[in-house]
């Protein structure tokens, strides 16, 4: 009797607590591209807000509400009407899978200020705005970051004729930043351990801070190589007159985010990634893959036509048996995302090459 007390007390106990992910956060770091970014004090992740139905909230929706940079160039930019880059193309790739239809989608413009509340809330279905995955941010605000779609690093951009060749050479100068960002922390943990002595010019506002450095305030300009390529590629002064320097001065994988709870929603987000890159490892491209006539039993499965044992396979993802061919369709394979949009800004593919040859890219197994 005494044992059965205990038990029925400590039910009740657990009753009371909630269990689960049912806890609240109040943290405050600093984003990568600007402001601060403050994990809202009513982050559950059950039901909707949690992401529990996203796949079936999407659906019966008839869009994806996709949140975007909409202002940086290559990834996302808002042109004549149209969001364009290489963010805006994965969300048409998940558009495509899970409703059949790439331009399904409302992509909505964030600042760094507004993007994690906005998945938070549920006012976006995923995330994918040129955003860093770092241990705070994926242990902190509630979220979930999927597979890496850009391999980034922070960098240094100076006037082409300068006398700059190397962090080394940045003795005494004075380096643009924008304030409050993990950028400006990076700038400062390098800088010291080199014992290189420079000036930030701080703004928080990213346009107000390469203007500074058009009008000559800065020696040299700080943020992501991304970002630097993309604004090389717009700035007024001309593409000519500034360079990247070489070095590299952090690790920044970019890559979509979701709420965390939706396991379901998760994983497809995750094998969207993947079969762009599995495509491309195939041979894959948005012309052909319709087309594929071959034999080969991983392609075969992979474009949802197997035989044999492979006829009934099913990855228990709830998406079409042919999800990768809506997708190659829609946006291409990985390769011709990156050669649409990142290749123009100048910007070779380093870690962004396929595991088979010498990159960072690497899909799971689709059996």
């Amino acid at each position: 009797m005494l044992f059965a007390a205990l038990l029925a007390l400590a039910l009740a106990a657990t009753a009371c607590t909630g269990g689960g992910q049912d806890a609240t956060t109040d943290d405050t770091t600093t984003t990568d591209d600007g402001g601060t970014e403050v994990a809202q004090g009513d982050t559950d992740t059950g039901g909707q807000q949690g992401g529990g139905d996203t796949l079936q909230t999407v659906q019966d929706r008839g869009t994806l509400n996709c949140g975007v940079n909409g202002v940086l160039a290559g990834f996302s930019l808002a042109e004549d009407g149209e969001m364009t880059g290489f963010d805006a193309d994965y969300c048409r790739a998940i558009a495509a899978a899970v409703l059949d239809d790439p331009e399904a989608v409302e992509f909505v413009e964030l600042t760094a200020d507004t993007r994690f509340t906005a998945l938070q809330s549920g006012e976006v279905d995923v995330l994918i705005r040129n955003t860093t995955w770092s241990a705070s941010r994926d242990g902190s605000l509630g979220l979930d970051f999927a597979a890496t779609t850009f391999y980034d690093g922070q960098g240094m951009l100076v006037m082409a004729d300068s006398e700059f060749e190397t962090l080394d050479d940045m003795q005494n100068t004075v380096i643009c930043v924008q304030s409050g960002t993990t950028t400006e922390l990076n700038l400062a943990t390098v800088f010291a351990a080199r014992g290189i002595d420079y000036e930030p010019e701080l703004n928080a506002d990213q346009e107000a801070l390469t203007t500074l450095f058009e009008d000559g305030a800065c020696d040299g300009y700080t943020t992501d190589k991304s970002g630097l390529a993309s604004f090389r590629s717009e700035t007024r002064l001309g593409e000519d007159a500034v360079r990247i320097l070489d070095e590299t001065m952090s690790k920044e994988p970019l890559g979509p985010a979701v709420r965390h709870g939706d396991d379901e929603w998760y994983d497809i987000v995750n094998w969207v990634v993947f079969a762009t890159i599995q495509a491309e490892e195939f041979e894959l491209t948005q012309d052909n893959i319709a087309d594929y006539d071959g034999d080969d039993p991983e392609i075969l499965r992979f474009i949802g036509q197997g035989t044999g044992e492979d006829a009934q396979f099913d990855a228990g993802l709830n998406l079409p048996d042919d999800f990768a061919v809506k997708v190659v369709q829609a946006v291409g394979n990985y390769g011709e995302i990156y050669e649409r949009h990142i290749t123009p800004l100048g910007v070779e593919r380093g870690p962004n090459e396929l595991w088979t040859n010498g990159g960072l890219l690497y899909a799971p197994p689709y059996r």
